[in-house]
């Protein structure tokens, strides 16, 4: 059993509520845009860090953190892409990545809506944790996290890390 925290989109931003979620869970997994190395670097001194690069991170970042990240966790494979859309409005990179081999569950991030939803087409479950940094037009900040037992995705929380101000 393992227990993950998602996020995405901290746009250079971190605070204590996000490093005391990430104190609680065994790994910390990040869909794009960490906006800086202080982010990482931050995440990475609490708990295992895996995650994507996002159309605002520099060479630095991207040559850390690759566009998809294909992965097992426990026995559930694991699809990640920063700008990779959501159940029937997928980008063309998600469509041919899922096309070729479907994940048990896709993660993207983005467009800082936070997103569960169970895409009945290719038998898998879609998360975006919508945004925990400051910039960018949504109103809450928001991460999500969940255990991942054997092969089972369980215990999906949204965490509301309060207004963006």
């Amino acid at each position: 059993m393992i227990k993950i925290l998602l996020l995405s989109d901290s746009h250079s931003y971190i605070d204590d509520r996000i490093l005391e979620y990430a104190q609680q869970a065994d790994e910390i997994w990040h869909g794009g845009d960490f906006g800086s190395m202080d982010v990482i670097e931050q995440l990475e001194k609490i708990k295992p860090l895996r995650g994507v690069y996002g159309n605002i991170d520099n060479t630095k970042i991207r040559s850390e953190f690759p566009e998809v990240n294909r992965f097992i966790c426990e026995n559930v494979e694991v699809l990640m892409i920063h700008i990779g859309g959501y159940p029937g409005k997928y980008t063309l990179l998600a469509k041919k990545e899922i096309s070729e081999k479907t994940p048990k569950l896709f993660i993207s991030g983005h467009s800082h809506i936070l997103k569960a939803i169970f895409d009945d087409k290719n038998n898998l479950l879609h998360l975006n944790p919508g945004a925990c940094g400051k910039q960018g037009w949504h109103k809450m900040r928001t991460m999500m996290r969940f255990v991942i037992d054997g092969s089972e995705i369980e215990d999906l929380e949204i965490i509301e890390l309060g207004p963006k101000v």
